[in-house]
């Protein structure tokens, strides 16, 4: 398996600006990794949000794509942009707020590291860059739908 070369910017980007090369973990390392920049991104409005999750999703489709081709390896476990992603849907509207930040990451390492259906399936049958995106945005909308509901039980 080749190694990425972080110089490239589209594997920087898809090992997400490097924590997938953590040893341990790599997806929630990832997940991690994507919290600051999604508290910057919280500031936009919804419209704003929105759109930019349409983008960094079909910017994802490309960046672990190509990097999955350019390494021989399909979903190798150090590209994360997909896990941001996730992280990002997962948060779209919710309460500001370091718990929600946090219950938000929990829901969503739940739902990536389970795989339960239709996220597995999707993971097993959906190749390359859409693949590697289409089970981490399936996962992002279900820890959405939980966390939105925590949201409405505790309001």
């Amino acid at each position: 398996m080749t190694r990425p070369n972080l110089t490239s910017p589209v594997h920087f980007l898809a090992f997400g600006l490097g924590s997938g090369l953590a040893p341990r973990a790599p997806g929630t390392f990832g997940t991690l990794a994507a919290v600051p920049l999604y508290l910057l991104a919280a500031q936009l409005g919804l419209v704003a949000y929105s759109a930019f999750l349409v983008l960094t999703f079909a910017l994802g489709v490309y960046l672990c794509g190509r990097t999955s081709r350019e390494l021989g390896v399909h979903d190798h476990p150090g590209i994360v942009w997909d896990e941001f992603v996730g992280y990002w849907i997962t948060m779209c509207a919710a309460p500001a707020g370091w718990l929600w930040v946090a219950t938000g990451f929990v829901l969503f390492r739940i739902f990536d590291i389970l795989k339960p259906w239709p996220i597995g399936w999707l993971d097993r049958r959906v190749h390359g860059g859409l693949g590697i995106m289409l089970d981490d945005v399936v996962a992002g909308l279900i820890a959405w739908a939980c966390l939105q509901g925590v949201v409405q039980l505790v309001a």
